[in-house]
């Protein structure tokens, strides 16, 4: 490693708003392929979490990638008092938690930053270069190197020539004067964002290129993320039902705009903790919806009413709009039934609390290939 790291083991650390446990994935499926590492479980990304960690890293391990999640001011800085990172990923700043920060975006980042200030101060920083509200970070004391990964604007690392398919998404990034292309085996153009991070941390821990090309092929998937169920008369269901944040909700419709056949249906659960911005959080992804020429709106859960009203004020049909609360499931699923058709493609998105892998499983069974 570079800037005085050399020796150290590399700790990587990753937060945002959004990609945090896929990105983690995706650097340890490529620091495996030379290395035994260890790896924080999906999910266990609370401090408490990190606590626990900090006894089970041990000398075998030759570099450790680490989950840091956050709810509130704080947590941040307390994960890196038990476990100090050299390598610190923030994949973007957006809507999570929101609500706990006064509805305010620069309180947001300012917590986000917590990670640049805890972290090893010649360490290594990598941000979100399309990211807007990743210039709120407050990166002007930090004395490490700082890179940047992209598609839009210029970056440290970036990619071109984006291909999307069910499979997956190629693309290609120049690292060392040279140009390689890669695959990576998840759909939806953010998660490019996401194998960006992986690529600039193996790249700057030494690994060839090869190496995180065979890293990506052999990657693990993650449950209920953008995983396509082929069902039978070409109906496919898009399950995306572990988190739900706008710009998560928003990434997901596209990825159903870019792979759907047939009618295009969208089931969406409400979203928490967004505080003041949640009734305008919600119209926005209803506005996004009409603006997408999806055909039929479903929302599940109090609060998603809003994106309902968000897309018929933005034009969308009242008669194509429907609304079910927490009790009403069964309702949901035997409307679903009536309007599904062949060649139907149907995005499930909503966070774990509300359950809707349920419906999930309810249209596997329903129609079974």
């Amino acid at each position: 490693m570079t800037n005085n790291l050399t020796g150290e083991k590399p700790v990587i650390a990753v937060t945002g708003s959004a990609g945090k446990t896929t990105v983690k994935t995706m650097i340890s499926a490529i620091l495996r392929e030379k290395w035994v590492i260890f790896e924080s479980k999906d999910y266990y990304n609370t401090y408490q979490k990190t606590e626990e960690h900090a006894s089970m890293i041990n000398f075998i391990h030759r570099a450790a990638v680490l989950e840091f999640g956050m709810g509130f001011a704080g947590d941040i800085t307390k994960h890196c008092q038990y476990i100090r990172p050299n390598i610190g990923v923030i994949t973007n700043v957006g809507m999570a938690h929101i609500g706990n920060f006064e509805g305010n975006v620069e309180l947001l980042a300012a917590a986000k930053s917590e990670l640049i200030k805890g972290m090893h101060p010649l360490g290594i920083l990598f941000v979100n270069a399309d990211d807007q509200n990743s210039r709120l970070l407050h990166t002007k004391d930090f004395a490490g190197k700082i890179l940047t990964v992209g598609i839009d604007n210029k970056a440290d690392y970036q990619a071109k020539d984006l291909a999307c398919s069910e499979n997956g998404i190629s693309f290609k990034v120049i690292l060392r004067e040279k140009e390689y292309p890669f695959f990576i085996p998840v759909i939806g153009r953010h998660n490019v964002y996401n194998g960006l991070f992986a690529i600039g941390v193996a790249d700057q821990l030494g690994f060839l290129p090869n190496e995180m090309q065979s890293g990506f092929h052999n990657m693990r998937k993650a449950n209920h993320r953008l995983q396509l169920e082929h069902l039978k008369n070409g109906i496919t269901v898009i399950d995306d039902t572990v988190h739900a944040n706008p710009p998560a909700v928003k990434a997901a419709i596209d990825v159903l705009m870019q792979i759907g056949k047939g009618k295009k249906i969208v089931v969406l659960g409400s979203m928490s903790e967004l505080g003041e911005r949640s009734e305008e959080e919600h119209e926005g992804i209803g506005r996004y919806v009409a603006e997408k020429g999806i055909d039929l709106l479903y929302t599940y859960g109090n609060i998603s009413v809003q994106i309902g009203a968000g897309a018929i004020a933005a034009g969308f049909s009242t008669d194509r709009v429907k609304h079910f609360t927490r009790l009403k499931r069964k309702l949901l699923h035997q409307e679903l039934v009536q309007n599904i058709e062949p060649e139907s493609t149907i995005l499930v998105k909503g966070a774990s609390r509300l359950n809707l892998f349920e419906t999930v499983t309810f249209l596997k069974d329903q129609y079974k290939a």
